[in-house]
């Protein structure tokens, strides 16, 4: 089983910037596709970005394309969310996944595609 951890979160001015770490504390994770999610009070779970396995193609939302940049060092067995330019509505509880499947070509966006996820890290963003 994949067990995955998030850090990096915290409290930070509109314009601030922070980074997310998620790393596994079970079964290595170097061949899954990597996504990142958040969710505020009130909304649903929304796609962020996600990396494949060999952190060779990535994808981000549209909301946080050009701010927000995902990679991963296979080496080290982590994946981190680069988050600059943040504003106030990036406000959420960040989660990290695993896809479902181990080697998929396509990069999901969906969160019923990723199986295994982490507990979440807290990002505000204050005005």
């Amino acid at each position: 089983q994949v067990q995955l951890v998030e850090s990096g979160g915290g409290l930070v001015q509109a314009g601030g910037s922070l980074r997310l770490s998620c790393a596994p504390s079970g079964r290595a994770f170097s061949n899954y596709n990597i996504g990142w999610f958040r969710q505020a009070p009130g909304k649903e779970r929304e796609f962020v970005a996600v990396v494949r396995h060999s952190g060779d193609r990535t994808y981000c939302a549209d909301s946080v394309k050009g701010r927000f940049t995902i990679s991963r060092d296979n080496l080290k067995n982590t994946v981190y969310l680069q988050m600059n330019s943040l504003k106030p509505e990036d406000t959420a509880v960040y989660y990290c996944a695993a896809d479902r499947k181990e080697l998929r070509i396509a990069l999901a966006t969906s969160y019923n595609e990723y199986d295994y996820w982490g507990q979440g890290t807290q990002v505000t963003v204050s005005s």
